[in-house]
């Protein structure tokens, strides 16, 4: 998920998508504690990915409030 992407995006899409990315993150997490982890880069991509949206949300706020 690019940054372009985010930008076009509404603030309860954004939420949407991060609360989609928060519930895979506990996924992950869960998997790499019983060691069943297939693909250890994705929790790097995901972590990355929220806090992306973060920042997305962050610029909306500051955007709206100007």
């Amino acid at each position: 998920m690019k940054m372009t992407d985010l930008i076009g995006k509404s603030a309860a899409q954004l939420a949407e998508t991060l609360l989609g990315l928060r519930k895979e993150q506990m996924n992950l997490r869960f998997q790499k504690a019983a060691g069943q982890l297939a693909n250890p880069n994705r929790w790097r991509e995901v972590r990355k990915a929220v806090a992306r949206l973060k920042t997305a949300q962050t610029q909306q706020l500051k955007k709206e409030q100007k």
